[in-house]
């Protein structure tokens, strides 16, 4: 009798999979073998977060992780902009995981991060051996080929962004992805918490030579992004002091860009840049580029509007704008946003383009 695929086994209830199925949602270990293939007809597109939290809630109460199959042991919800992903270069899902849970150490070639939604200080990312706190908002870095888990150790259910460029590996580039399970659940912390803090940030190792642990196995001509968490306290207060000092951008209000630790430089990943954006002196300027565009709202309300569409958002709300559509902010207030995008790997190759929108 043949074997049934770990994922055959896996039940969602029929609730669960209704509140997936309409609002363009699917688990993690649904779309694994759907990637390999370029997306078309990207569209603008909203998941409003009353939906993706109703669908993680519904995976949470349906899967327990100890019954996903290995490497896939994420409960994640992956808003689908068209057959596998959000775009064909960035892919985000929504995590959760229970009180007294551990999402198992794995590593693998692409580079990731954390955006921590609605955290807890004994929610943590462990990374390259130092755990690293989940509160909300925090940005936590996960490097390519650094040993990584998810443990949560407080009463409450976390929830957080993954934010990685596997598809641009196996869908863009028709590549094929390096993954590795730890041979432990978790991953022996061998660092006190801190410590990758104390070497990058504000000081550097004086008369280190590296010794190769990042990014592991991969070679390239950029500077390797090291294990971080951004702090969302000092990155508020640094926001606010632009937003208080210097003029806006007209496209995208004021912005600080998450830079390379290790650098002091943008972008974070060489595949792959972050910002935070404040948004409080009513529409930006329209514009277009041939970057992919996704935003995450931290706090606020407005809208988007994007070939004359208006995207609606509020709080943990998640758009995309997808390459050469014209679109502007219109903040209902003040509003601040997370915004993604995949312009390195454009500007790399001297492929990347912008003009403002012809009156």
């Amino acid at each position: 009798m043949a074997q049934q695929d770990p994922e055959e086994l896996l039940e969602l209830s029929s609730d669960t999979r209704s509140i997936l199925e309409k609002n363009g949602l699917r688990p993690l270990w649904e779309v694994e073998d759907d990637m390999g293939g370029l997306l078309d007809d990207l569209e603008p597109n909203i998941w409003k977060w009353e939906d993706i939290k109703a669908a993680i809630d519904g995976i949470e109460e349906d899967v327990p992780i100890a019954d996903l199959p290995p490497g896939f042991q994420r409960r994640v919800a992956v808003p689908i902009n068209a057959k596998h992903a959000i775009s064909n270069t960035i892919y985000v899902g929504v995590q959760t995981v229970s009180p007294g849970e551990t999402a198992p150490s794995h590593r693998h070639a692409a580079s990731a991060l954390r955006f921590t939604i609605d955290g807890h200080e004994d929610m943590k990312t462990v990374v390259a051996g130092e755990e690293f706190p989940m509160r909300d908002n925090d940005l936590v870095t996960t490097p390519q080929w650094e040993w990584h888990d998810h443990v949560n150790d407080s009463d409450e259910t976390a929830a957080w962004l993954d934010v990685l460029d596997l598809p641009l590996f196996l869908d863009t580039l028709n590549n094929s992805h390096v993954f590795e399970n730890h041979e432990l659940e978790r991953q022996p912390v061998t660092k006190t918490q801190g410590y990758w803090d104390s070497q990058y940030g504000r000081s550097r190792p004086a008369n280190e030579q590296t010794d190769g642990s990042i990014p592991g196995p991969f070679q390239g001509n950029k500077e390797p992004t090291p294990p971080y968490r951004f702090g969302w306290d000092e990155m508020l207060k640094s926001l606010r002091q632009r937003a208080d000092n210097d003029d806006p951008d007209p496209y995208d209000g004021y912005s600080l860009e998450y830079v390379n630790p290790a650098t002091a430089e943008a972008p974070l990943f060489p595949t792959m840049s972050f910002r935070a954006q404040l948004l409080n002196e009513g529409p930006t300027d329209a514009h277009f580029h041939n970057s992919t565009e996704i935003y995450f709202v931290i706090e606020g309300e407005g809208a988007t509007h994007v070939d004359g569409e208006a995207l609606e958002w509020g709080k943990w709300d998640l758009f995309v704008v997808p390459p050469d559509s014209p679109h502007h902010h219109e903040p209902d207030d003040e509003a601040i946003l997370l915004g993604m995008t995949d312009r390195p790997i454009l500007e790399s190759m001297n492929f990347y383009a912008e003009a403002e929108v012809s009156e």
